[in-house]
């Protein structure tokens, strides 16, 4: 089902990533492909990458890809974003709708080195849940919005790892509130958007 949060979220990293004016993206994480769909429909997108772990996800967006007549000019591998091909290097931008959260805490600094070290991409579009918006929603203290997270930070908890993955990859980050603006809670999931130095 599409709620009105996931189609916040596709805009506002549509956004994002228009105003980078790319012709080569990653999308780390692109599952069953809402996102990856609208971006294989852009003709400026000449080269276009997806990475998904889970091999039913990559079933179901090939055979959406084949439907929409993209296939031909998107890419979608089965694989880790921990452990990514180093051939992946050089893109525009890289995109992680709602993906960080799966991950496991503890391996967070492979996903760093693999996102500032490995790939670099020019520019790094990254969301996650607000966990400070969960009450609106209706989700318990002591849960997590959906099972497979792993965890949820609050705004300050994000920034902080925001600024300091930036300031250890060379980048320069811009933090953006989706899904609402609440004026103590802030948005239902919230935006990270990296601009490494050298660009």
């Amino acid at each position: 089902m599409t709620t009105w949060l996931h189609l916040e979220r596709m805009a506002a990293v549509d956004a994002a990533l228009r105003a980078c004016n790319p012709t080569s993206v990653l999308d780390l994480g692109c599952g069953d492909g809402d996102f990856f769909l609208r971006l294989a429909a852009l003709p400026e997108i000449t080269r276009l990458v997806g990475i998904e772990i889970d091999a039913e996800a990559v079933a179901r967006l090939e055979a959406r890809l084949h439907a929409q007549d993209s296939a031909a000019r998107a890419d979608v591998r089965l694989g880790s974003l921990l452990s990514p091909d180093p051939s992946l290097t050089g893109f525009d931008c890289a995109v992680m709708i709602e993906v960080i959260e799966h991950l496991d805490p503890a391996h967070l600094s492979q996903l760093e080195r693999a996102l500032f070290l490995v790939l670099r991409p020019r520019h790094i579009i990254l969301t996650t849940p607000n966990a400070e918006f969960n009450p609106l929603l209706g989700v318990p203290a002591h849960r997590f919005r959906h099972p497979g997270h792993r965890f949820e930070w609050t705004r300050a908890r994000f920034h902080d790892w925001g600024r300091r993955v930036a300031r250890q990859g060379k980048a320069h980050v811009a933090f953006h509130d989706i899904g609402g603006a609440h004026p103590d809670l802030g948005g239902a999931s919230q935006m990270a958007v990296f601009h490494m130095d050298e660009c």
